[in-house]
């Protein structure tokens, strides 16, 4: 188990490493204003304002003398990139499955996705996954729904008055995001599975803490975008190729508490 281990971290660890040596290249390269890569031209297209990638500030910020060594860096890139796996995989499979259950839904992504292919069978581009508008929209609807982390804990930092109650700081608080993506006077039909919810003149209308399947403020997840343009990337691949049908038309949810050694501690379950 040992060796396996080791030998999976050193294979993780090398795809890092060769990221952050390849990148290092690349700015020396952008510095002496010879060449820009298609990559580097195709953002520039895509974003009004070019902004740094999470890993050119990580770069930056070592070169600008603060005391950030490549293993620091690596690191962070470790959790930007691998953190979230579990999660985005979990995502990607309540997408499939609620499209699966929803073919008028799963009809309309799959013509979104003719108009920007045209029947080429050629890997998607980050242009590509710009104008995938309407599966953003159906992946995010599916995070409400079910979002990955159902549920996260926050530390007061000081007393806070919810209502009639005074919550002391230093308390631990609970937010339930499954039930805050239920919330009528946010979704006026929240069990139905609706893409449009999500529509900017809709989003505008909501409480900017009405969806947070990343959780909000500063401890937000770090990787959010790139989950999307990954959850993006895999299901546009799966219904350029299949088409899907669930075997079921409901589910009921059980969450499950387990201690590490795998003891069912207790069980939530929705109806």
């Amino acid at each position: 188990m040992g060796k396996r281990y080791e030998e999976c971290l050193r294979i993780l660890h090398g795809f890092t490493n060769k990221v952050i040596q390849e990148r290092k290249k690349l700015r020396k390269v952008t510095e002496n204003n010879t060449t820009i890569s298609n990559k580097e031209k195709e953002e520039e297209f895509l974003g009004k304002k070019k902004r740094l990638a999470f890993l050119d500030l990580l770069l930056e910020t070592s070169e600008g003398g603060k005391h950030l060594t490549d293993t620091d860096i690596r690191e962070e890139v470790d959790t930007f990139m691998f953190e979230g796996h579990d999660t985005t995989s979990a995502g990607i499979c309540w997408t499939l499955f609620l499209l699966g259950s929803h073919p008028e839904i799963q009809d309309k992504v799959y013509k979104e996705l003719e108009s920007i292919f045209e029947g080429s069978n050629r890997p998607a581009t980050m242009r590509d996954l710009a104008e995938m508008k309407y599966l953003e929209r159906t992946i995010k609807e599916s995070l409400r729904l079910y979002p990955s982390v159902p549920f996260i804990g926050r530390i007061l930092k000081e007393d806070t008055k919810i209502g009639n109650y005074l919550i002391p700081g230093g308390c631990m608080m609970n937010l339930q995001i499954y039930h805050v993506h239920r919330n009528s006077d946010q979704y006026p039909d929240p069990e139905a599975f609706n893409p449009d919810n999500f529509l900017p003149e809709r989003v505008a209308q909501r409480h900017p803490y009405a969806y947070i399947p990343f959780s909000a403020g500063p401890r937000n997840c770090i990787g959010q975008k790139f989950a999307i343009l990954e959850e993006k990337t895999v299901i546009s691949s799966v219904l350029r190729n299949f088409k899907l049908n669930s075997l079921v038309d409901s589910i009921k949810l059980l969450f499950s508490v387990y201690t590490k050694n795998m003891i069912e501690v207790f069980k939530f379950i929705s109806g």
